[in-house]
């Protein structure tokens, strides 16, 4: 019989009778890494090695990523979830529609497009996520192993009755934009972007994050564009 990964404290999600703190300032975990393609994506991890492994699938005729993954937070100064990636250079545009087929899922779960200088579970990143109430925020870590930051403009979300079609992010040297699509629009920029430099070459993807240290949950990210130049986000 399996045992029951034993979960720190800190690691719970919040509630009404507990509040989730950062974990401690020296807690990391080796990030899994497989070289495994899927889709465009080069290979695959289990970024800070969350309780439970991750795995993904890909549907070529529905052009569907199905992500699975557990993970406690992609935030603080450390992340677990699920990542699909590509080695990039340079300016890139990418995009999805996200997806969540369990309605039951945790609110604050989180289907991402990210840009992140290596693969370790504290890594400098940039990410725009969508949760699963529908938010959506830029949020990014400036340097290894800092705090993470986000947009003051978060919006959309059940209470503000707005869900997104389509996300995008954008890297035109080291301004980076979200995009978003409300109704089926062309992706068009909302907010200023963020001034955050990558040495190439650095990992951009997807991924998901259930936000429950130790339950998987599933994120689906369909007609993904990945391309090696900004302004091709569609």
């Amino acid at each position: 019989m399996d045992s029951v990964p034993s979960v720190p404290d800190w690691a719970l999600p919040g509630s009404a009778t507990h509040k989730q703190v950062p974990p401690p300032a020296d807690f990391h975990r080796p990030s899994r890494n497989l070289a495994d393609p899927i889709g465009i994506f080069e290979g695959q991890s289990d970024i800070g090695a969350a309780l439970v492994p991750g795995s993904a699938s890909f549907d070529a005729a529905t052009g569907q990523y199905t992500i699975h993954s557990a993970g406690y937070n992609i935030w603080y100064q450390r992340d677990e979830f699920r990542f699909l990636w590509k080695k990039m250079s340079g300016d890139l545009s990418l995009a999805g529609e996200v997806s969540f087929p369990k309605p039951e899922g945790y609110g604050d779960r989180k289907a991402v497009l990210v840009i992140r200088q290596t693969l370790e579970d504290d890594s400098k990143q940039i990410m725009v996520g969508q949760h699963g109430t529908g938010m959506i925020h830029l949020a990014w870590r400036a340097g290894q192993g800092e705090q993470m930051k986000d947009a003051s403009y978060r919006f959309g979300g059940t209470l503000a009755k707005t869900q997104a079609r389509r996300i995008g992010i954008e890297k035109r040297g080291d301004s980076i934009a979200l995009l978003v699509s409300i109704e089926g629009e062309p992706l068009h920029q909302f907010g200023p972007p963020i001034q955050l430099h990558f040495d190439g070459p650095f990992y951009a993807g997807i991924g998901f994050c259930s936000h429950l240290p130790a339950t998987v949950d599933t994120g689906v990210v369909s007609n993904v564009v990945l391309e090696n130049a900004a302004g091709r986000v569609r």
